[in-house]
């Protein structure tokens, strides 16, 4: 029996998949989240084979809950179901740890067989996806998509700058803003990151490789 877990945070969505998978000979809807927070809380409740993951979820998004999915120790198999058929969501869905990259307009044997395929370990990707991923890895070297996409590179400046340590007052005379800008920024920051508060916020930084001395 195959455990999944659906994370997406349209009722509709979410409803809609669990009622089909649930109709599915051999697969076992055991959880479903509306945000990378509730994946993440489910896992650790009980045994998950296979995860749905949407990306786009408020609290934390699908990339964010995939790679803190991926540091668990027995982590599920991840398949993103996304409406995002961008490259850079599905670059950065792989990096995180994702085994599967479908879009929402996918069939409905197409998700079933993908969850199948991923339970037994296999990398499953839809047609059109895996070519633009094929032309990804055979495209001459690029700089690699930046920590946390979903954040502005204003924010990505404010996130290295308080990953290395600097208060408030500091980030903002380095990036000539205001001490009240940057509390604001930082605030806005937290939860699109699936960040508590800022010692967690620095932590999740500084794991996805923000707050290094070589860091620009």
């Amino acid at each position: 029996m195959i455990r999944l877990l659906v994370a997406d945070d349209h009722p509709v969505v979410r409803d809609g998949l669990r009622a089909l998978m649930s109709t599915v000979e051999g697969i076992e809807v055991v959880a479903v989240a509306g945000d990378g927070v509730q994946a993440l809380r489910a896992v650790r409740e009980q045994p998950v084979d296979v995860v749905l993951m949407d990306i786009a979820m408020p609290v934390m998004d699908g990339i964010e809950a995939t790679r803190r999915l991926t540091r668990e120790p027995s982590p599920p198999t991840v398949i993103m179901l996304t409406m995002s058929d961008d490259d850079l969501s599905l670059l950065a869905a792989v990096r995180a740890g994702a085994r599967g990259y479908l879009l929402k307009d996918s069939g409905q044997d197409d998700v079933i067989a993908a969850v199948r395929a991923a339970a037994r370990g296999q990398a499953v990707f839809g047609p059109g996806t895996a070519e633009s991923l094929i032309a990804l890895l055979h495209a001459p070297p690029r700089t690699a998509a930046p920590p946390f996409p979903q954040l502005t590179h204003r924010e990505r400046e404010v996130l290295d700058l308080l990953a290395r340590g600097l208060g408030n007052q500091a980030i903002a005379q380095k990036l000539h803003l205001s001490p009240k800008t940057v509390a604001n920024t930082i605030s806005a920051i937290l939860p699109r990151i699936g960040a508590h508060d800022r010692a967690h916020a620095i932590e999740s930084a500084r794991s996805a490789g923000l707050g290094l001395p070589d860091n620009p």
